[in-house]
């Protein structure tokens, strides 16, 4: 009976359109599937318990491809002689195999007379450059997104104004406003071509471009100059900044990074961060070089497949053992499953066995260059997709694919990717040549977008999203309007520059516009508003503090900083010697201030051996009472060295003597830091100063002429500071209420402006969603 059944079925379904999955598939799956994709049994991440479950598929991908049955993983699975499904029961017989195999190959239909199934996404490896669709549009780029604005009936937009367009170029390019007369030259000009010219120049001034594009590679390569992991973190910012600046080829700026093999080539993105020694498996430094790498360069997330199979994707635990091998110095590296030696070994392989894994790889150097390779070789396509997907979420606040971790996924234009990532390969993998094309673009150049939560989900190209500006970008930015810039001290260098916010150790306020302290991977920054970003701007100390040091600097009301007498550099282990003159001194002040020490308040620094002399011989300092500060006078140990007279001291410290009238010509002593804090989980770091005059504690270093951007003029009426803040702020003149509001705010009568007044104009343009959006 049952095989009459089964004939008359095979015969009745011999035409694919008349076979329907609840009817006829469905059974077949429930009998035979169900105890491992069952629903809530989910073996793999499959599910097939109904029609749109298995449609999806599992981690290992869609296991089913409408129309084409022998691709379709599920009818190689059910019909194979090795490892067959299901593992355990009766397997499916010829006439059930055959109903499947005829359903897939009639287009996967729910019902007999429904449509064909879309055919799910599958990224590929490989790049090809699809051709330019046909239009009226002159840039590729919008050739492909008229055809996509097209097929989803939706108008082509005009561009911004001239006005969005130079602020939205500015802060992409450099990550800085434009000056008031760099906009009205900008808005001034007739060239028909000047939008394009504006990118061209931008772009190549090497100095803004890298001091601002520094900040997106910083974070995703975890370099960070002011956080100390107990000293296991290794800088390449001075590698990083001159790949940026020279414009290293985007293949050749990964092989270093990944094979460092030349003197000062950036091996510590492959160093990592370690945690004080206290880490697990899945954190060594080899675990660490593979996460990192696969996932900012090809867009994979192997960190749940570091300790174990994932539950997320396809990768399996060996996947991620495998990648980290190349970066080991043994041949073998032993499988841990969280954290559970498991005795199965595994060699270098990497990720995709399309690309071969060279053999044999006897040495370190040879897996590096191996693997460095297979990263960059023109057949692996994921590479170059990965970055322009990279870039364009940067520029236009969303990537062509969503998730810009993960490339599995589908972008919203496959053509204009693949037409993206082939011309970045063609022009040499020159990374300004990618962010021209796509600014040049009439794309980029669309009204920027708000969504809601639904048009996130449901997402369709329109233009640009509402992005905010970046914590660099926002102080930045007041920085130059004030021209109170932070003061970078080289390493090794007793002088200081005006800086950037991407040189310094991040700040309450950074932290709380969205800057991450690097410890890990970085590929997106958070555009939602937070409350501690909210109490950062209404009532943050630090941001307080900055615009009232900038109102003072703006109405020249900052005295010059006095300069220091002596300036021992960054102590951390060698002892430095002092010997000044002191013979015009009236007031000695001795100043110790961290220099991003891992544990501050572990820090033992010291003034040893430390005597003024004058006519009547050596006077001991530790002998006198300071008129401020206090000091611990015990014995301190530096390397061999026992200091018997030492003045220990906390940081930050100050002590102040009064020395006018007694003849005291010279200080000498010595300042070092004690054995005793000279450990790794300290990573201790001083400066030691000595001043006459009160300091200016945030220009205590002698400072190098000049500024990251050139200071407004610093005379000012009030209408015309009005106007000038509105432009170099807003981008635009006050309005009539605006002008007079604003101008009330800067004095109560007479034409003198109050530097608290000042300071409370800025606070109030700054806080505007017009300032601090990009739009």
């Amino acid at each position: 009976m049952k095989r009459a059944w089964l004939f008359l079925a095979i015969c009745s379904l011999a035409a694919a359109a008349d076979i329907d999955f609840t009817r006829d598939v469905h059974p077949i799956l429930a009998e035979h599937c169900f105890a491992c994709h069952g629903g809530d049994k989910r073996s793999g991440g499959l599910s097939l318990r109904d029609y749109s479950e298995a449609l999806k598929g599992g981690r290992s991908g869609p296991v089913i491809l409408p129309g084409r049955s022998a691709d379709s993983l599920i009818l190689k699975r059910v019909s194979a002689t090795t490892s067959p499904m299901p593992p355990a029961g009766p397997r499916l017989n010829a006439a059930e195999i055959a109903i499947i195999r005829n359903w897939i190959d009639g287009g996967a239909r729910e019902t007999a007379q429904g449509p064909e199934a879309r055919t799910p996404w599958i990224a590929t490896l490989e790049l090809h450059k699809p051709d330019i669709p046909p239009g009226t549009s002159q840039h590729p780029v919008d050739r492909f997104v008229d055809a996509y604005l097209q097929g989803h009936r939706l108008a082509i937009q005009p561009a911004v104004s001239d006005r969005l367009f130079a602020r939205r170029t500015y802060l992409d390019a450099w990550g800085l406003l434009p000056s008031p007369g760099e906009l009205a030259a900008f808005l001034n000009s007739a060239n028909a071509a000047k939008r394009t010219q504006l990118i061209d120049t931008l772009l190549s001034n090497d100095r803004n471009y890298t001091e601002h594009w520094i900040s997106f590679w910083n974070d995703l390569l975890r370099n960070d100059e002011g956080v100390n992991y107990a000293g296991t973190r290794k800088s390449i910012t001075p590698w990083l900044y001159q790949a940026l600046a020279g414009n290293m080829p985007y293949d050749r700026f990964v092989s270093k990074l990944l094979d460092p093999a030349q003197r000062g080539d950036p091996d510590g993105f492959l160093a990592g961060v370690n945690w004080r020694g206290d880490i697990n498996a899945s954190q060594t430094p080899l675990m660490q070089a593979a996460q990192n790498s696969a996932q900012v360069f090809l867009g994979i997330n192997l960190k749940c497949n570091s300790c174990h199979d994932s539950f997320i994707s396809k990768w399996k635990l060996k996947d991620a053992y495998a990648l980290a091998a190349f970066f080991a110095d043994d041949e073998q590296l032993e499988l841990v499953r969280c954290d559970n030696k498991t005795g199965q070994f595994t060699s270098a392989k990497f990720l995709y066995s399309e690309l071969a894994t060279p053999d044999p790889l006897n040495t370190p150097s040879e897996r590096k260059a191996a693997v460095a390779h297979m990263f960059t070789e023109a057949r692996n396509g994921r590479m170059p997709r990965t970055i322009v997907n990279r870039v364009w979420a940067r520029l236009l606040g969303r990537g062509l694919v969503a998730d810009i971790d993960d490339m599995d996924g589908e972008p919203w234009s496959p053509e204009l990717l693949d037409w993206l990532a082939a011309d970045f390969v063609e022009h040499g993998y020159d990374l300004k040549h990618l962010i021209a094309t796509i600014m040049t673009s009439r794309s980029y150049q669309l009204p920027a977008v708000h969504r809601s939560a639904k048009e996130i989900k449901d997402y369709v190209f329109q233009g640009p999203e509402v992005r905010r500006m970046t914590a660099e970008e926002f102080a930045d930015a007041l920085s130059a309007v004030t021209g109170e810039w932070p003061v970078y001290v080289p390493p090794q260098s007793t002088r200081g520059v005006y800086s950037r916010q991407w040189r310094m150790p991040s700040s309450p306020l950074t932290r709380g516009l969205g800057r991450p302290i690097r410890d890990q991977v970085y590929t997106e920054r958070d555009q939602d508003a937070t409350t501690l970003q909210e109490l950062e701007l209404v009532n943050g100390e630090t941001l307080r503090h900055n615009l009232a040091r900038g109102a003072k600097r703006m109405l020249d009301q900052l005295p010059p900083a006095p300069p220091n007498l002596f300036d021992s550099g960054r102590v951390t282990s060698k002892p430095v010697a002092v010997d000044i003159d002191i013979s015009a001194v009236r007031e000695l002040r001795l100043l110790t201030v961290d220099q991003g020490s891992y544990s501050p308040e572990r820090v033992l620094p010291a003034w040893m051996d430390a005597v003024l002399i004058g006519p009547n011989g050596e006077t001991r300092l530790s002998s006198l009472r300071p008129k401020s500060g206090q000091f611990a006078d015990a014995p301190v140990t530096l390397g061999e060295h026992t200091y018997v007279d030492a003045m220990g001291t906390k940081l930050p410290s100050e002590l102040i003597y009064y020395v006018a009238g007694h003849g005291y010509t010279r200080l000498r002593a010595t300042v070092g830091l004690d054995n005793a804090c000279r450990k790794d989980d300290i990573s201790p770091g001083v400066r030691f100063f000595v001043f006459k005059d009160k300091p200016d504690s945030e220009l205590l270093v002698r400072m190098e002429p000049g500024t990251p951007v050139p200071p407004l003029p610093r005379a000012f009426a009030k209408e015309q500071l009005v106007s000038t803040l509105f432009q170099y702020m807003l981008g635009r003149t006050p309005t009539a209420e605006e002008r007079r509001l604003t101008t009330a705010t800067l004095a109560t009568g007479g034409a003198k402006i109050k530097t608290e007044g000042l300071a409370d104009l800025l606070w109030s343009i700054a806080m505007q969603p017009e300032f601090q959006l990009i739009y």
